[in-house]
């Protein structure tokens, strides 16, 4: 069976920003392998301005959040969705509820309507109150107006099944494994093998990125940390502010170079994954495929993906403790090769697009066929 899907919710493919888009580049290109007719909307302020993209077609939708902030990303939302009531797609795939479930009275009538349900954006602490009220609201009307739900990390599926009792189909993000071209193309100049910690994020409260240099801060460790991740937003610049003093700290600025980013995975001593809030985190996925040894934040999240093998942490008191007494011996390589098995078996992008090439077709019969005994 070979259908026209539309992915809405996004700012677009290539991804130039984050989780969303990353998921959406793969599976939009893997359905269009699989022989469907795939559409992804962009916003218009999107670097890549062509119509096609690995035989994705790409539409192109103003976009206004450049002028007028948040409240442009409502606008953005809302002209997807009016461009999508007007073509045929079959099924339509948005990813997230932030911005588009206010408008579920606009989801395309005749298309199945599936939706990621994201990370339990309302418990965000950047978010001020009134705006997590408003989220948690965004996503009961995400319940109210979809069909059909997937949920990408355990967790949410059984948040999603106690407070709204609705089923959720989980399909993970996906990585590739760290391949030996790879390993040939790491630029020595760029970093010595293991001399130095990471961490990779954006610049947000709740990925604990002050608790983890806080930590580093106080150790005793004359290796250097390196922090990726755009600091030009509030946070970032408190957090370079604060630490200016710390010669060993460096922050790299957003590198979306994807190599050089594996490269700085791979040869890291110790990946340090803040991450407290949402489901499986695409940049976890890829520090473990790209067989870093990884200290991430102690919560279910990150527990549901690693288990036992990582190290865990809670405040910047644990973090110091891992700086100063991590050694890399047998313990911590078979963690690191547990993990890429994990990505070999669990969270590799084929078995993602499989999966969600499986449940979106499965979602489409299903309800084509509520809809013939409707009409009976």
């Amino acid at each position: 069976m070979k259908l026209r899907i539309a992915i809405l919710g996004t700012r677009g493919i290539p991804n130039y920003y984050g989780g969303f888009e990353h998921i959406s580049e793969y599976v939009s290109a893997g359905l269009v392998k699989r022989g469907h007719s795939v559409t992804v909307y962009n916003s218009h302020n999107h670097p890549y301005t062509q119509d096609n993209w690995n035989g994705v077609e790409i539409k192109h939708c103003y976009d206004p959040e450049y002028l007028i902030g948040t409240a442009g990303q409502f606008i953005y939302d809302m002209n997807c969705l009016l461009d999508a009531r007007k073509n045929k797609f079959d099924v339509v795939l948005i990813m997230g509820y932030t911005s588009s479930s206010v408008w579920g009275k606009l989801y395309p009538k005749n298309s199945t309507i599936i939706t990621n349900m994201d990370g339990m954006e309302w418990k965000r602490s950047k978010y001020s109150k009134p705006v997590q009220q408003f989220l948690k609201y965004a996503e009961k009307l995400a319940v109210k107006y979809s069909q059909y739900y997937v949920a990408d990390s355990r967790v949410i599926k059984s948040y999603l099944a106690d407070k709204y009792n609705i089923n959720s189909e989980y399909i993970p993000y996906g990585a590739d494994v760290y391949s030996d071209q790879e390993r040939e193309q790491y630029d020595f100049n760029e970093a010595l093998k293991e001399d130095y910690f990471l961490l990779m994020a954006r610049m947000e409260p709740e990925n604990n990125i002050e608790t983890i240099l806080d930590g580093f801060n106080k150790s005793n460790s004359d290796r250097k940390f390196k922090v990726l991740g755009d600091t030009g937003n509030r946070f970032g610049k408190y957090i370079t502010n604060k630490f200016n003093n710390d010669q060993r700290i460096e922050f790299k600025g957003a590198i979306f170079d994807t190599p050089k980013v594996r490269s700085l995975q791979n040869n890291s001593y110790l990946y340090f994954h803040g991450h407290s809030v949402g489901g499986t985190n695409p940049s976890l996925l890829e520090a473990m495929a790209s067989e870093a040894l990884i200290a991430a934040h102690n919560n279910p999240f990150n527990k549901s993906v690693l288990n036992t093998d990582a190290f865990y942490f809670s405040n910047a008191g644990e973090v110091q403790e891992l700086v100063e007494t991590v050694q890399r011996k047998d313990l911590e390589k078979s963690m690191v090769m547990n993990n890429l098995h994990k990505i070999q078996d669990q969270f590799n992008w084929e078995r993602v697009i499989d999966q969600y090439e499986e449940f979106i077709i499965e979602c489409y019969k299903h309800a084509n066929h509520e809809a013939i005994i409707a009409h009976q």
